[in-house]
């Protein structure tokens, strides 16, 4: 078991990059909870250690010092609980350490099932502190597959979905392809954030005018308005903030070569 724990630690923390910490904690509770659901209907309360460096997992019950025994799960004898702490008295708790394969088999998939639930959460955290200040930038990712008509991208180690009423009419892509969209917005009202892509959105075009001309992105000049109709034509009124600077020449560019770029 040790070793399965030690290639779950360091996947997620290479991979996906999820701490150690924050994976050993999610495994201890995943393990406790499912060894109180496969005993008795109260349970006995347990304490897990996981070993950082190893793997190593060690668990152990609590139990209640008493003179009677009403509850084997959560009660030990006094004259029995000496064997594990030094002295003890009448309502102390000693541990009692416990073979890993006291969690049983039903146990063990409960706690596989609730680790697998806990990384999707990690990862759906992850992804929403990564981008959410990225929302209306351009990124640039991998086609990897089609879905339902939309296409799912990946951007960075997170996967996006371009929807096809975000996409422009004409094009089409193939996976490998790389392609640059719009971060249009972060969907966190499904199963957890979801990031949204476009090249249809107006926005889109807006972006790649300051990524692409310096005048517009120090606010030399000035995108006043703008209109679009997806594949076809945009138009873009601008205004310079300069009387020495040509707003129109600033985003043509020398024969054209700044809105070749950005039609492009």
């Amino acid at each position: 078991m040790s070793s399965e724990i030690l290639a779950v630690l360091e996947y997620m923390e290479k991979e996906k990059g999820i701490s150690r910490e924050d994976m050993i904690e999610t495994i201890s509770s995943a393990i406790k909870a499912a060894a109180t659901r496969g005993g008795t209907a109260t349970g006995p309360e347990i304490r897990v250690e996981i070993n950082s460096k190893t793997g190593a997992l060690q668990a152990w019950s609590l139990l209640e010092v008493v003179d009677y025994v009403s509850d084997v799960a959560t009660q030990i004898l006094l004259d029995k609980a000496r064997l594990y702490a030094d002295a003890p008295k009448i309502g102390d708790v000693v541990e009692r350490e416990l073979e890993p394969s006291y969690l049983g088999r039903i146990a063990a998939k409960t706690a596989e099932q609730a680790i697998k639930q806990r990384l999707r959460q990690f990862e759906k955290e992850i992804i929403y502190d990564e981008f959410r200040d990225q929302v209306g930038n351009l990124v640039t990712g991998i086609v990897r597959r089609r879905e339902r008509g939309d296409l799912i991208v990946e951007v960075g180690k997170a996967e996006a979905i371009l929807p096809h009423r975000e996409r422009v009419p004409g094009e089409d892509y193939v996976p490998g392809e790389r392609i640059r969209c719009l971060l249009l917005n972060i969907d966190t009202a499904s199963r957890g954030p979801e990031l949204v892509l476009s090249r249809g959105n107006i926005r889109f075009v807006h972006r790649l005018f300051e990524v692409e001309i310096t005048e517009i992105a120090d606010n030399t000049v000035v995108i006043a308005a703008m209109a679009r109709e997806p594949g076809y034509r945009t138009k873009v009124c601008v205004r310079s903030n300069d009387p020495k600077v040509d707003p129109v020449g600033a985003c043509v560019g020398a024969r054209g070569a700044r809105v070749k770029s950005i039609v492009r």
